[in-house]
């Protein structure tokens, strides 16, 4: 792969080479591959079909996991979020150690390989609240707890410039992958000053279905806020928000 360099930027193919503009800038490439049906019919291509599949199938249980905290990942994501996603529940498939090649699935895989995904690559929420903080899930009950002791945020809460405020906000979803339904509840503390007064204990409670037989998922997050004038303003439009899977029960 080479990247263009010149004042005019070409898109299309010239020459069996394959021009186009990516995240990464002004690509090339040279055109090839193997055919289509060549990969879906020869025996050699065997194990690229099953790599395909699976591929599928955990691309697929990612979107139905960003649906389900869709409204959180609004304020709290990356350019390249969906591929990093993408790439951890491959991983989750690749552990299920019941099912053949490219039959495995994330309901026999280990979802508990979520555990600490990061969904702002630019807002870690490891290296964003120093505060200690548990994740509990409670399945008979139906309950995904975020809780945090209280704490002075000047010190234990790395705030990027501009932002006066914050909020720490949970969401609790329950992943139906096989029928691609899902239930979620999300929760959130008032705006809070960023200043040297130390918090409330914070417990952030979220419900979904009781004694639920799918994976369970708890993630924790800070919002930014600057005050102007009186008014809140999210900061940088969530360009540091931090959103983690802080607790992960794939039953």
């Amino acid at each position: 792969m080479a990247k263009q360099k010149g004042i005019i930027k070409l898109d299309g193919t010239i020459g069996g080479i394959t021009f186009y503009k990516s995240q990464d800038g002004y690509l090339a490439r040279e055109k090839g591959g193997v055919p289509a049906e060549k990969i879906a019919n020869d025996p050699a291509f065997q194990r690229t079909r099953e790599n395909g599949e699976e591929f599928g199938r955990a691309g697929k249980a990612g979107k139905l996991l960003r649906n389900a905290i869709r409204a959180m990942l609004q304020n709290a994501s990356d350019s390249r979020m969906v591929s990093r996603l993408t790439q951890k529940m491959v991983e989750v498939v690749q552990a299920d150690a019941i099912n053949p090649r490219g039959q495995r699935n994330v309901i026999d895989g280990e979802a508990e390989l979520l555990e600490g995904f990061d969904f702002n690559i630019s807002g870690k929420l490891g290296t964003t609240l120093y505060a200690p903080f548990t994740g509990t899930i409670d399945r008979v009950a139906g309950t995904l707890t975020a809780s945090i002791p209280s704490f002075v945020p000047i010190n234990m809460l790395a705030a990027p410039g501009g932002a006066t405020h914050f909020k720490v906000v949970s969401a609790g979803a329950e992943v139906d992958f096989e029928n691609e339904t899902f239930v979620m509840d999300s929760q959130a503390t008032a705006i809070l000053p960023w200043d040297a007064t130390a918090t409330t204990a914070i417990n952030l409670a979220n419900t979904v279905t009781a004694n639920s037989t799918h994976p369970l998922f708890l993630a924790l997050g800070i919002e930014f806020y600057q005050q102007v004038n009186g008014q809140m303003y999210p900061l940088k439009n969530g360009a540091f928000n931090a959103l983690s899977l802080i607790k992960v029960d794939g039953n």
